[in-house]
């Protein structure tokens, strides 16, 4: 149960039902914020840049604008970040459930529908499966992170295999964006549809994993180098063995692909290039990679018989254009195909790009003759101009300045950390402390707090600026809430957290996105499963299926408590009542239920968790053997791919 400060005084009076943004009819976009307190109120959105809105009497901020800002200019029907910039500080927008998953920087976003969108999400069009899965990583020495896409026959046929695409995301980005702003789901799902692609596994790595050691490396700039850095050594050794050991993968190089967008498109391009006895397909989208890789360029010949598809894609507004187009002269001159795809109206260095370019290759993937048949099109690169931007170290420190660290776990406590130079007063609240504490403000404009009495729990949290609720911007962890996204705060020295659990074996939490259902299936072992009881995790009011999860660490209990032998395998769900009720008319099954609104904090959700774990492995368990299809069909399609061991 959240405080209800959001609700009453901070705002200056009681919420309205302000609405998320609306896509006029004549095709520009009008955007609300209500604000009482704010005294000015600025709207950043790809299409159009900074726009000031206009506050009523009843304080709600108000803007109608057009692509480039133009009144009367519609805008493409696409996804667009944007956020509201209240007194200098970037704000989410509060009434928007869709949100961009980033270390850094906070938007919302804004979809302007329509079927003819590759990313449109249609009806009568059967959808894949995500699961996130958790592995040890030798290579960093800890628990990393991916998700990953099932096709929708994955679980009808139980001996079919397939291909793999390795799709990485950009600088700042998570593992989950890819997913949820570049939608490979959806895009994917439709070209299947439409017979134009052929049926592949997606893996979608988390492209900076130092991030999550429990003591990470000194903050400074993202990643620009690869080969010996840890992302490269973990996908080649830690994550892509567990991929091909836990699901029905095709091995050979012919039937694996790699590509990324902005930092992505570098390390995919490395990796690629460097096991070439990997990969046979190759995409960047809005990047480019190192002109000095040995035994790789003077070897156009061979190159070109391995590589299937060699594929280049970025915008003539890009920053990287330049750095782009002298990388697609590089292999021309060096007598190496490739196919290069050139865009003008997407933004420049954008998701909108990164979408565009996507559903442009899906179609090449594994599928010979249409590579073959697009590489033989490839054009030349257009010659330079002079004028093209280049990615500069000028360029990549205004981009990616040196980041505030928040919270930043100590001996001495955690701290809390948030630049605002032109904030008046700033406090933090905390659903655990009993009321907000103010921070203090350094000489760069820099509010902190630290404390020492919250170091070990888990919890929301947010800061208030001049009575503005702010999420953190500097902690990439965001609860997946209806409503205002709070930050989470998990310690990741707690036992709970996945960075410290050390070399154990993980379940997969996969989300069902037709039925807004979550499931938690735990590890395998021999196809056979000893589970005493489902455990129905209810969503608390503003809640969503992921935040029992993504909060309450349902998946990363489980595991821990597996691994200590403190409770017996069991399955997780948010799932309805409804279902629930007829499982438990099932002879041999028990469901016990958990409900959020019954507890006042997420500490308290998930102690109860623990409880109720350690009770159900006390139980008498009965033995499940292997089935054909997984639980799949038979339950609504709630186990879908849960059950099954290695290579379901």
């Amino acid at each position: 149960m959240k405080k209800t400060l959001l609700s009453i005084v901070l705002l200056g009076s009681a919420l309205t039902a302000v609405a998320q943004p609306r896509a006029n009819s004549d095709g520009t976009v009008t955007f609300q914020y209500k604000n009482d307190s704010a005294r000015s109120v600025l709207v950043d959105v790809q299409f159009a840049g900074r726009k000031e809105m206009t506050r009523g009497a009843d304080g709600v901020w108000t803007v109608t604008i057009g692509n480039k800002g133009e009144a009367q200019s519609p805008v493409a029907p696409d996804m667009y970040p944007y956020c509201f910039i209240v007194d200098g500080v970037s704000v989410m927008d509060p009434k928007n459930p869709q949100y961009f998953p980033n270390e850094g920087f906070k938007n919302s976003l804004l979809e302007i529908p329509s079927e003819s969108v590759p990313h449109a999400i249609r009806s009568g069009v059967a959808h894949g499966r995500l699961e996130y899965v958790n592995y040890y990583s030798k290579s960093l020495g800890a628990t990393n992170h991916a998700v990953v896409y099932l096709p929708p026959a994955y679980m009808s046929d139980m001996q079919k295999k397939y291909p793999v695409f390795y799709l990485i995301s950009g600088t700042t980005d998570t593992e989950e964006v890819y997913y949820k702003v570049g939608r490979v789901n959806y895009i994917l799902d439709n070209l299947l549809a439409e017979g134009k692609a052929k049926e592949m596994i997606v893996v979608l790595p988390y492209g900076n994993p130092s991030k999550l050691l429990v003591n990470p490396p000194a903050q400074g700039a993202p990643q620009t180098r690869f080969g010996g850095d840890v992302f490269s050594k973990d996908l080649i050794n830690d994550l892509m063995p567990y991929i091909e050991s836990n699901y029905r993968t095709k091995n050979d190089r012919d039937s694996r692909a790699i590509g990324g967008f902005s930092r992505g498109g570098n390390q995919a391009l490395y990796n690629g290039l460097t096991n070439l006895d990997k990969f046979s397909y190759l995409c960047s989208y809005s990047s480019f990679t190192s002109t000095d890789i040995p035994d790789v360029y003077d070897q156009a010949a061979e190159l070109n018989k391995k590589v299937h598809l060699f594929w280049l894609g970025v915008g003539t507004d890009d920053f990287l254009y330049g750095n782009a187009r002298d990388y697609m002269e590089f292999l021309d001159k060096k007598g190496i195909r490739s196919v290069k795809e050139f865009t003008t109206d997407k933004f420049g260095h954008t998701w909108m790009n990164a979408k565009y370019f996507l559903a442009k290759t899906l179609p090449l993937l594994f599928n010979k003759k249409a590579a073959e048949a697009a590489m033989s099109e490839g054009k030349p690169a257009p010659a330079a101009t002079g004028q093209e931007q280049q990615f500069t170290p000028g360029v990549m420190a205004r981009l990616f300045p040196r980041p505030i660290i928040s919270p930043e776990y100590g001996e001495q406590g955690v701290t809390f950390r948030l630049k605002a130079p032109e904030a008046k007063r700033v406090e933090f609240d905390c659903e655990i402390l009993p009321e907000n504490v103010v921070m203090e403000r350094d000489s760069d404009g820099v509010w902190s707090l630290t404390r020492n009495d919250i170091l070990f729990e888990t919890f929301e949290y947010r800061f208030v600026v001049d009575g503005t609720p702010v999420a953190d911007p500097s902690n990439m962890y965001i609860s997946p809430e209806k409503g205002f996204k709070y930050s989470v705060a998990d310690n990741p020295k707690s036992p709970f957290n996945f960075a410290s659990q050390g070399d154990i074996p993980h379940g997969r939490t996969s989300y069902d996105l037709d039925r807004g259902e979550a499931w938690y299936t735990p590890p395998m072992n021999n196809g056979r499963m000893s589970m005493p009881s489902f455990i129905q995790l209810v969503p608390g009011e503003g809640d969503t299926m992921e935040s029992w999860f993504k909060v309450g660490g349902a998946d990363a209990i489980a595991d821990r408590l597996l691994a200590d032998k403190a409770t017996r395998p069991c399955i997780i769900t948010t799932s309805s009542l409804e279902f629930m009720q007829g499982m438990r008319q099932m002879p041999g099954f028990s469901v016990k239920t958990l409900r959020a609104d019954d507890y006042r904090t997420w500490t308290e959700r998930r102690r109860a968790l623990i409880k109720l774990l350690i009770d159900a492995g006390k139980e008498p368990a009965q033995s499940f053997p292997r089935m054909g299809g997984g639980f799949g069909g038979g339950f609504g399609g709630g186990f879908g791919g849960g059950f099954g061991g290695n290579n379901f």
